[in-house]
């Protein structure tokens, strides 16, 4: 029987590929599956994929004299002197232990009858553990051990260096290790794992040091030799790590082009030239757009203008006009008997939108409906959509719903991407069934991306740069304030507001939470008002109704108010040229882009504006550096830069951008000169090796849901 059993293992491995679900495996059951595909382990191929965030050192014994507290985890062999409860704060089982020159102490807080019974004095046991500073001297907590005959027996292992992974609760080492070993020996089958890799690739890697093929690296990360580099492997300079992060990096670029070029042979409606053109919008705004605004609309108008859908993101700094680039876009979609819908992530935002586009299109006869979660019932404000009657939709993620259908939609704008998943973004997308047309879309953001992170996480999509800012716009001048100043601040406020000008300050928490943010607020304008009676102190915060938000926002930009304290939602917030100061409370605990993003809430009209980060010393290390570089530049791609290398491109991007974010072995900051050879030769493999790029698509992408939503 046994025998047989073995057989029919064999059998069933030897079928196996990594594309078949991990529950092929040995000892992976439906309730482990759910909790694997948290991890992002659906296939065996991932399995092989699930890199080690550490390594355990188990090559050599470590004499107790030598051992450092808090240093690394260790393996002894050691001699039991004696083993005894003892009752504290928490009852523990101690058990005294030496190897002969030194003394070490093993602690169990939790340990049954039985195992106390083993745990006698001359019993020789092999421990690994992490020692520490304890009561009595060193000490581990709760080693690892096994009974051994005697000294030389405890010498007598196999030294490896064991891969710790990232994990999650219901998934233990044991497990994972267990599923490792089983996807490492089908890398023995020739047609298991091939490389996929060019062969002039190939040679451009060798030529740069990393001489290993892609099963070897697989190998050597989870089970690297004795005597391996792991400082290397962990941080990803390791030859291994090199060869698998270049070719996902030159996975997911195929699997975007692969994408865009699917995308580029569904049909669209062809958006050219029609009726008054844009000059009367140009007339409506009051002012020129900049050359750059012109550029990108001129951009953007001859992709509406083609039979294949446009697919174009536009990158503009805060305050650069994304909005009137988008209007440009909306009227002539409009003008061509079509709807058109703009998508905003916040009620807020789309009730500014809304307000913007109104202002600018209805006087063109244009009618703009407002879409969002307490209006999308309304079967009067619906119906027009629905009949297919040319109007420009606002509003949130209701536009996505199922309830919500566009009788003849042409156009979808995306305005702040990073907030939206892929998916959601497609939903909308895929409302366009008129005809069985594709929408063009647009999408929008004021996080300026460096070059290689957007061409490594957009390569579906055409860019344009919106790289000037309207004339008069100028310089805000930035300084870092420590919190025991904040009377000097206040003072400051005063001055500003007897000169003429108004004021923002900023409340943020480290908890995202509406209410308390809310409560911050409300003490801050309460302190204010206080220290400033002759100031007129208003609030705008998340918890408050749509409509007391705006109204104290409009009032705010119509100059009845002189001061008004926010949370964030001033981030999205009114344009008000007379704000020339703003203070940013607790200026350590938000990020580059959005310290960036309230910044360009000032410094929108003709006077010098001056931003104060209000920090709470002592500051860390990322913390002095991020408001050091808001002080030093005002430049949102100098901010980007900056930010990738603090935060890393996930953070940078948002973390629900489906394939952008979600490397497993690859590092855009890290990998720096790898992304530029993945960018580089995408064209070609996809060109010159279908097969090989169909691989690399698979591997990297497939099991994991793809780019279907890109």
């Amino acid at each position: 029987m046994p025998s047989s059993c073995s057989a029919d293992l064999a059998r069933r491995t030897q079928r196996l590929t990594a594309s078949d679900p991990c529950r092929r495996l040995n000892g992976v059951g439906p309730k482990l599956v759910d909790k694997l595909a948290t991890l992002g382990i659906v296939s065996i191929g991932d399995v092989l994929l699930h890199r080690p965030s550490r390594y355990e050192d188990r090559t050599r014994v470590t004499p107790i004299a030598e051992m450092m507290p808090q240093g690394m985890p260790v393996i002894a062999v050691v001699r039991i002197e004696a083993a005894e409860v003892r009752y504290g704060r928490r009852r523990s089982l101690l058990v005294s232990t030496t190897d002969g020159h030194a003394r070490l102490w093993l602690r169990f807080f939790h340990f049954a009858p039985a195992q106390q019974a083993r745990l006698v004095a001359g019993t020789w046991l092999r421990v690994f553990g992490e020692p520490r500073a304890g009561v009595y001297g060193l000490e581990i907590v709760h080693p690892e051990y096994q009974i051994v005959d005697d000294a030389a027996a405890g010498h007598d292992f196999t030294p490896e260096l064991r891969a710790v992974y990232p994990a999650t609760s219901g998934v233990t080492q044991n497990r994972l290790r267990d599923m490792v070993d089983q996807a490492l020996v089908l890398l023995d089958k020739p047609d298991f794992w091939p490389d996929a890799l060019p062969r002039d690739l190939g040679h451009e890697l060798a030529a740069a040091g990393v001489k290993i093929d892609i099963v070897e690296a697989l190998r050597c990360i989870h089970r690297p030799p004795p005597g391996e580099d792991l400082a290397a492997l962990i941080d990803g300079r390791h030859p291994a790590v090199t060869r698998l992060a270049f070719e996902e990096l030159l996975g997911h670029q195929l699997g975007l082009r692969s994408r865009r070029r699917q995308v580029k042979t569904e049909r669209a409606p062809v958006l050219g030239d029609a009726g008054r053109g844009l000059a009367p919008l140009f007339e409506q705004l009051g002012f020129s757009p900049t050359n750059a605004q012109r550029r990108v609309i001129g951009e953007i108008l001859a992709d509406m203008a083609v039979a294949h859908p446009m697919l174009r993101l536009i990158q503009g700094d805060v305050g650069s006009g994304k909005t009137v680039v988008a209007a440009a876009a909306v009227l002539t979609a409009i003008e061509n008997g079509w709807q058109a819908a703009f998508m905003a992530p916040t009620e807020l935002l789309a009730e500014q939108h809304f307000t913007n586009l109104s202002s600018w299109l209805e006087p063109l006869g244009v009618k703009v409906l407002l879409v969002t979660g307490r209006r999308r019932r309304d079967d009067a404000l619906l119906a027009p959509i629905r009949d297919g009657e040319p109007v420009a939709v606002v509003g949130t993620h209701a536009l996505f719903q199922a309830s919500l259908d566009f009788g003849r939609l042409g156009l979808c704008v995306i305005d702040e991407q990073h907030r939206f998943g892929v998916d959601q973004r497609l939903a909308l997308r895929n409302k366009a069934a008129a005809g069985g047309l594709t929408a063009h879309q647009l999408i929008m953001t004021a996080t300026p991306i460096p070059r290689t992170l957007a061409m490594s996480a957009y390569a579906d999509l055409d860019t344009s740069v919106i790289d000037e800012l309207p004339p008069g716009r100028t310089p805000v001048v930035t300084v870092a304030v420590p919190n025991k100043r904040r009377d000097e601040v206040v003072e400051r406020i005063g001055r500003a507001v007897a000169d003429g000008r108004q004021v923002y300050w900023v409340c943020t928490l480290i908890e995202a939470s509406d209410k308390l943010e809310a409560q911050a607020a409300e003490a801050a304008a309460e302190a204010l008002s206080v220290a400033l009676p002759d100031v007129h102190v208003s609030l705008a915060h998340g918890r408050m109704k749509a409509a007391a938000k705006q109204k104290a926002m409009q009032a705010f930009k119509a100059g009845a108010i002189d001061v008004l304290v926010a949370t964030t939602v001033i981030e999205v917030g009114v344009d008000v040229p007379n704000a020339s100061l703003m203070i940013i409370e607790n200026a350590e605990r938000l990020g580059l882009a959005q310290l960036h993003q309230l910044r360009g809430r000032v410094g929108r009209g003709s006077v010098e504006s001056h931003c104060v980060l209000l920090y709470q010393p002592p500051l860390s290390e990322t913390a002095r550096k991020r408001l050091s570089v808001l002080r030093e530049t005002g430049d949102g791609f100098a901010i980007a830069r900056a930010d990738l290398e603090l935060r890393g491109p996930g953070e940078v991007l948002g973390t629900r951008q489906t394939g952008a974010a979600s490397f497993r072995i690859a590092d855009l900051v890290r990998d720096g000169i790898w992304v530029e050879k993945a960018l580089a030769a995408a064209d070609d493999v996809l060109a010159y090796h279908p097969r090989e790029a169909s691989t690399l698509i698979d591997r990297w992408a497939g099991a994991r849901g793809g780019y279907a939503g890109v």
